[in-house]
């Protein structure tokens, strides 16, 4: 289930966490992966968009792409600020709503939000986004040691990389990397998967 301490500090600093997402420096190198893996002009969802910066990002860069966050009032940013995007509420691990499949799924920094026993079920989940032929997408802050919670309420869960990959079953692993952001200047882990071909 979702970490309800989490959803919560979103809701409640929705406007605070915009502002932020919008004055840090655009996340150039992620975009660049994006760029080199992604299928150009696919069908893509971005799952825990926030305020829709990257689902906007990557509709100007000509990907059909639809936008997915648990937060009602980030939803609502995303819609008055690019209204050329379309983004629905709705939530990992089990994204109830959906039920198509993708050339693209991103999954940018949500992962650590939730409670670790639900991370494996949260990225099989993304897996069965992916249509064959397509590409994943999925990074998160990393953890050491024990979980941690923000003096707003978000947790960060702890836990290795193995329990993704081990959920990403015969997936072709095209990029992969433990680095620093180029925008929130965090530790994040990147995982880029391509789903087989029938």
């Amino acid at each position: 289930m979702a970490d309800l301490q989490t959803e919560a500090a979103y809701e409640a600093n929705a406007e605070r966490y915009h502002e932020d997402w919008l004055n840090q420096p655009p996340p150039d190198d992620m975009y660049a992966l994006l760029v080199r893996h992604f299928i150009a002009a696919g069908r893509t969802i971005d799952v825990g968009c926030g305020n829709g910066r990257d689902a906007a990002w990557l509709a100007q860069q000509g990907f059909d792409v639809t936008g997915y966050d648990s937060s009602p009032a980030l939803v609502a940013l995303a819609r008055k600020s690019f209204p050329w995007v379309t983004f629905h509420v709705d939530r990992l691990p089990m994204l109830e709503s959906v039920t198509a499949q993708f050339d693209n799924v991103i999954c940018e920094t949500v992962l650590m939000h939730l409670p670790a026993s639900d991370v494996p079920l949260a990225a099989d989940r993304l897996w069965t986004l992916v249509r064959p032929g397509g590409v994943l997408y999925v990074s998160w802050r990393v953890t050491e040691g024990a979980d941690l919670r923000h003096e707003d309420g978000r947790l960060y869960s702890a836990f290795d990389p193995s329990v993704v990959r081990a959920a990403l079953h015969e997936g072709i692993v095209l990029h992969e990397e433990d680095v620093t952001s180029a925008s929130s200047g965090k530790r994040v882990c990147r995982l880029i998967v391509r789903r087989p071909a029938r």
